[in-house]
């Protein structure tokens, strides 16, 4: 399963916001070991990367993007998208370029902690606690007796 996850979750996860973050980490945990393939928009990247920066400071933020990008696969931003994104019916411009940058990368679902913004969205829209308990409940239906 390809999912994008949402600048929210990688800002709750790395921000350590209680009590987002634990459902979160459950979710990277699956990146990590290959239970699902992980995608961020290229526009989370910049943006966790400048408020990183602020808090952090530019070298361990850089560490972390470095970090970021051995584990997900990165869903470009690109005309097309951006494009596609400026006509879809969305209240905020950049959950339509992620909405657009998961369709054009071919994601399965995108994980956001604000599911009212991708009301319209064409593919699957879950809370990290959610998508946690889906592929829990998965894994457990998987399991041999």
């Amino acid at each position: 399963m390809k999912i994008l996850f949402d600048t929210n979750i990688v800002l709750d996860l790395l921000m350590d916001r209680l009590p987002y973050s634990d459902a979160a980490v459950e979710l990277f945990s699956k990146v990590e070991d290959g239970t699902i393939i992980g995608y961020l928009c290229g526009t989370t990247i910049t943006t966790v990367f400048y408020l990183a920066a602020k808090t952090i400071g530019a070298a361990r933020a850089r560490e972390e993007i470095r970090k970021l990008l051995t584990l997900f696969e990165v869903a470009p931003v690109n005309r097309h998208v951006l494009e596609s994104a400026l006509v879809l019916d969305f209240n905020d411009f950049e959950d339509a370029v992620i909405h657009e940058a998961a369709c054009h990368s071919g994601a399965d679902v995108i994980v956001t902690r604000n599911q009212k913004d991708f009301k319209k969205s064409g593919i699957s829209v879950y809370s990290s606690e959610e998508m946690a308990k889906i592929l829990t409940s998965k894994s457990s239906e998987a399991a041999p007796c």
